[in-house]
């Protein structure tokens, strides 16, 4: 599948098109981290493809390849505890709202991964999978991709004892096992998420 989907809303009027996509909804720990990128109009690189068909290493060659050609890029990293509060499908809107806005360059539309952005008071085109059919969602979803990444080394070399360079934070078999053994690190876990909840409430039961 081409990723040229945004070439058909280039026009007199539609210069600057913005990508938007996230990276993290799934994990029971770290946060959700939104990306927001405008690519040249024509431009074209065979590195960016969906993120999740990329290896890591052609991942992190892309996404430095993206910061550097284009027009602008924003980035959002949104907390467990603001997913919590107001539920990861708002906190993952809220990212991209953030993204556009650090980007600090103005857009003439939008499109995104899935994602209805009602306040955005331009065209918004909420693509079902986007990230494998836009070439600048895509590199959002890269962009987001490999900094959700990167924090989840750092929570991993904090503590090592979880094993977040293995799964970042998604819930693996092995992770709840270690989730079990290790208890919940406050600030780092999704407390809304089922797991979680479930292991939170034996804990509470043992009391």
């Amino acid at each position: 599948m081409s990723l040229d989907y945004e070439n058909q809303y280039y026009s007199d009027q539609v210069h600057f098109i913005a990508g938007c996509d996230e990276a993290g909804r799934g994990p029971l720990a770290g946060p959700v981290v939104a990306a927001a990128v405008i690519l040249p109009e024509g431009y074209s690189n065979p590195l960016i493809n969906d993120s999740k068909k990329m290896t890591d290493k052609k991942r992190r060659d892309a996404f430095v390849q993206i910061q550097k050609d284009a027009i602008a890029f924003g980035i959002a990293v949104i907390s467990p505890q603001e997913i919590d509060k107001i539920n990861i499908y708002e906190a993952s809107r809220l990212g991209m709202m953030q993204a556009l806005e650090n980007m600090n360059h103005r857009f003439d539309m939008v499109l995104t991964d899935c994602m209805p952005l009602p306040k955005i008071h331009l065209p918004v085109d909420s693509i079902v999978k986007g990230d494998a059919k836009a070439q600048c969602i895509a590199a959002a979803s890269i962009l987001a991709k490999v900094t959700r990444d990167d924090l989840m080394l750092k929570l991993d070399q904090q503590y090592p004892q979880y094993l977040f360079c293995k799964h970042k934070g998604y819930p693996t078999k092995e992770h709840i096992e270690l989730l079990r053994k290790n208890g919940i690190i406050p600030g780092i876990y999704r407390l809304t998420y089922g797991p979680v909840r479930d292991i939170m409430n034996q804990d509470l039961r043992l009391f």
